[in-house]
């Protein structure tokens, strides 16, 4: 029955295409009042039935447009919408397939907020802004906020849930202006669903003060605002989620959220064992945890911010749970604030093998490894907004941070030498248990002044982190050769890390152009203290305890670093293309107090110019190049300055170098960006390039006979790199049901690093290429067709005999699948081979990566019943290769497994019904 259902269905479609014409319809636009042409007015095409969007596209410069498609109605209502003028509206008879509408003037408004609210044009562009009308682009019935993104014009997002528009990441998500869990992206575009979302807003990225008043943001960065329309933000809706699966694997998840006008309390909780986000709601391809939400961190637990699970590195069991509230207290202050929880037990191993390579020989290390991990961690974050009037404004936003992880590992290595011969060995044990605390505070008080863009800003930012750990150790290293040595470590040591830092920033504008030109006087005075003590023990088997202090592996010190910067810039903003340039002068002084080994007392001054510009053209709304040049220096690490030697790794010793100077990097930045929407092509490339002087490097020694390692630190010149990328994206509207998309990306990196090897100084070339195509098919509810490609190719090429030039190739390759029918079913498939033909034997070379969903809606589609298998072919695996400039690494690591899950997911809402009126002023022309 159902393979007939589909059979009618097909034949159904066909019948439907062959009714379908092509059609043209083309014109200009201008001004009623000064009869110049209009670009970037928005012209769409909406059916008479019931008003779906059949098509739009923006004017070019001379105020023309063109838009082309197929329709089977006779006759369709033809729009034209464009700020601070009234809406144009004909009803077009399609009865040829060019229709030329000829030259329409456009009114002006006068009552243009209510235009601006009020608008269903599909696309609005502002003079700052990009706006969506989500009414005007389908997706799935049960879509959420990442599902929509995708449909929009201009907007990509990757398998790991990272938003870019116009070639430009996005990096803050707020909803009605607002927060909703912080700053991560994921939790607000995987957890909303689509239906209670009326506009998308897409700006540069701001602060509130920038915003307040009126400066350039972070024009690298993009900033999303979904709005919720009127009349629709009272009430609650959510959703929750259970799942139970083979080899013990589960899910939940659940949340809701509370609206009532500008009060909004989101509470949200979930757990699972499939290294997913414990607030994914699981059905369709998010069961799989590869859209972003969670990261490992190096000590075994996992941190919200952007990684894909599948090949990811062990297995976590989750829980999470967390509350957002915002709301407006009185007439000018807004609140903002989350809490949240989460706790983690991970497991993993992992093996790997290492070629080193040395001016004269090479020797290799083999290892396995095993680490457990429990992290219990609490976050807090509370935003205040307070404008006692127009011209004054206040930030305040502190935060707290706690969290409690114990971690045990092991390890077993052993190091040979070319001939292959043992020449050291080691096992490691530890148990490791730290607390950590963290409170910061943000202060920004902001005057503005006259009508011509002046402000005096007050910025004060402080910071205390405490830490404490207990550690401890039993390890056995053995070295052979000529003078065999065994070391036996059984230790405890009681570590405390404390930091203290405060910055204040003063800002004064002063227009020399109102509201163009700018002269800006800043001073930042900062200054950072760690106090850091390591006190370790060595059990003494006569008192049975670790009562004998080790004054060697022991530390005691307090590290200082002080600046002071008064600089002063320009900036201009104009029509089409604007710039700034920031001149400092960087008065740093590091200080360095060991308490155990006053010999090694450091203290140093350093002055340094740091420079900043950036220029800005627009072509038009549509197209903008841009540069930007930075030159940073940085000082030297404290462990890199501290000249005491660390004899914590018997087969590493460390000793710092307090003569290092400060690092000097010039940084380039270009690049282009444009969207053609009435071609839906968009192109974005760039170019970066970084010199680096006084760079700090690790300079190795290793004894030809045992094998150790002695490091120190040591200045070098030399060290720079620079790329080139560019990404090319072109939808081809087949029809007015199946769509063509076409993606091309190209990545190209050159670097060249200056190091030394056994004291012989070489240099290493590395250049990597990275091409990646894709060809999406769309037929709009039906079934999605989404074959990729991607190559990485990297060349290692050294300027000394001793090192052998290196290539090495990955391919990835994958197919994405989606079929709607029947009703109410819904089939995804995400299908991806990856192939490492440098990897050393005993490492698995090739995988393929299969993952499927079967989902059936229920209960008038609020219900959603899942059948999903993770890793169908059983075979995924996370093996990899890494070159660096003295050594070659082969590696493994424990990763999930095939698993099939049922769940059942339920959504609910009680917000108010979107109105289906039409607002603003419209203009009905016969």
């Amino acid at each position: 029955m159902k393979k007939l259902t589909l059979v009618f269905a097909l034949l159904f479609a066909l019948h439907s295409f062959s009714q379908e014409k092509s059609f043209e319809i083309v014109g200009k636009l201008v001004t009623e009042d000064s009869n110049t042409p209009i670009e970037s007015a928005t012209v769409y095409i909406e059916r008479v039935k019931d008003s779906t969007i059949v098509t739009y596209t923006i004017s070019d410069k001379e105020g023309k447009f063109k838009l082309q498609n197929t329709t089977y109605d006779k006759d369709l209502n033809f729009y034209v919408s464009y700020v601070g003028y009234k809406t144009y509206l004909k009803k077009l008879a399609i009865d040829k397939e060019k229709i030329d509408v000829g030259t329409i003037s456009m009114q002006l408004d006068n009552q243009l907020d209510e235009v601006l609210v009020k608008s269903t044009a599909p696309i609005t562009i502002k003079k700052d802004t990009l706006e969506f009308n989500v009414k005007s682009f389908k997706t799935k019935k049960d879509a959420n906020v990442e599902d929509l993104l995708k449909q929009l014009p201009g907007v990509e997002v990757d398998d790991e849930g990272k938003i870019t528009v116009n070639g430009k990441e996005v990096n803050k998500i707020l909803v009605n202006g607002k927060p909703f869990f912080g700053n991560d992206p994921t939790i607000t575009t995987k957890n909303l669903t689509k239906d209670i979302i009326e506009k998308i807003q897409i700006v540069d990225t701001k602060t509130k003060a920038q915003a307040f008043t009126g400066e350039s943001g972070d024009e690298e960065n993009k900033t999303i605002n979904l709005t919720i329309k009127e009349e629709n933000n009272k009430g609650v809706f959510g959703r929750v989620s259970a799942g139970a699966g083979t080899d013990e694997r589960y899910e939940l998840a659940g949340m809701v959220n509370f609206f009532d006008n500008d009060q909004r309390i989101s509470v949200l909780a979930g757990g699972n064992n499939t290294n997913s986000p414990g607030f994914s709601f699981g059905e369709i391809s998010k069961m799989f945890g590869n859209g972003g939400g969670i990261s490992f961190n190096s000590n075994g637990s996992f941190a919200i911010g952007g990684r894909s699970f599948g090949g990811g590195q062990g297995i976590t069991t989750s829980q999470n749970a967390g509350v957002n509230y915002a709301d407006q207290i009185g007439e000018n202050t807004e609140i903002a604030g989350d809490y949240f929880y989460s706790s983690s037990s991970s497991e993993n191993e992992s093996s790997s093998q290492r070629e080193t390579i040395l001016a004269d020989s090479r020797f290799f290390t083999n290892s396995k490894s095993r680490s457990d991990n429990d992290t219990d961690s609490h976050s807090a974050n509370v935003e205040f907004e307070i404008e006692t009037d127009s011209t004054f404004q206040i930030n305040i936003e502190p935060s707290f941070s706690y969290s409690k992880t114990r971690t045990r590992y092991s390890s077993d290595e052993e190091t040979l030498d070319e001939d292959l011969v043992l020449t050291n060995q080691s096992e490691v044990n530890s148990n490791v248990e730290s607390f950590a605390k963290e409170f910061s505070n943000e202060i920004s008080v902001t005057k503005r002044y006259g009508d011509k863009g002046g402000f005096v800003r007050v910025e004060l930012e402080t910071s205390v982190n405490q830490q404490e750990s207990d550690d401890f150790l039993d390890s056995n290293t053995e070295v052979f050769g000529a003078n065999p040595e065994t070391i036996i470590r059984d230790q405890f040591t009681d570590g405390e890390k404390n930091s203290y830092g405060v910055t204040t920033e003063l800002t004064y504008r002063l227009p020399i152009i109102a509201k163009k030109f700018f002269l800006n006087f800043e001073y930042e005075y900062s200054r950072d203290k760690d106090k850091n003590r390591e006190s370790t023990f060595d059990f003494n088997n006569g008192t049975q305890g670790f009562t004998d202090f080790n004054t060697d592996l022991s530390t005691d010190f307090e590290y200082t670093d002080t600046r002071s910067v008064p600089s002063f810039g320009l900036t201009y903003r104009g029509e089409k293309w604007s710039t700034r340039f920031n001149l400092g002068y960087n008065i740093r002084t590091l200080e360095n107090e060991d308490l155990l080994r006053p010999q090694f007392n450091v203290e140093r001054q350093f002055k340094n110019i740091e420079a900043n510009y950036r220029i800005n053209y627009r072509f038009s709304p549509k197209s903008s190049i841009y540069a930007s040049y930075w030159l940073r220096n940085n000082p030297p690490a404290l462990r890199q300055l501290q000249a005491f030697t660390d004899v914590s790794n018997p087969l590493s010793t460390v000793i710092g170098n307090p003569n290092l100077e400060p690092s000097n990097r010039h940084s380039f930045y270009a690049g282009y960006n444009g969207f053609d929407w009435q071609k839906r092509t968009g192109f974005y490339a760039n170019v970066n390039a970084t010199v680096t002087n006084n760079q700090v490097i690790s300079r190795t020694t290793v004894d030809p006979e045992t094998l150790r390692r002695t490091t120190t630190y040591e200045n070098v010149n030399g060290n720079y790199n620079y790329g080139v990328s560019g990404n090319f994206t072109k939808d081809v509207k087949l029809d007015t049901l199946r769509t063509l998309k076409f993606r091309f990306r190209a990545r190209y990196n050159f670097s060249e690093r200056i190091n030394f090897n056994n004291d012989i100084k070489y240099a290493s070339q590395v250049q990597t290429i990275s091409p990646r195509v894709g060809l999406d098919f769309i037929w709009n509810k039906v079934m999605e067709f989404k074959p990729y490609y991607e190559l990485n190719f990297t060349n290692n090429a050294y300027d000394i005999e001793a090192f052998e030039d290196r290539q090495f190739t990955r391919h990835n390759a994958g197919l994405r699948t989606a079929t709607f029918l029947p009703k109410n079913l819904e089939w995804r498939n995400d299908i991806s081979f990856n192939y490492n033909p440098n990897v050393a034997d005993g490492f698995q070379k090739s995988a393929w990566f299969w993952n499927s969903t079967l989902a059936y809606s229920v209960l008038k589609d609020k219900g959603i019943i899942t059948l999903k298998v993770y890793d169908l072919l059983n075979q995924n695996t996370n093996a990899r290769r890494i070159a660096t400039q003295d050594y070659i690494q082969d590696s493994q690591s424990t990763v999930l497994r095939r698993y099939f899950m049922l769940s059942f997911s339920y959504k609910f809402n009680s917000l108010g019904s979107k109105g289906e009126t039409r607002g603003g002023d419209v203009i009905f022309f016969d």
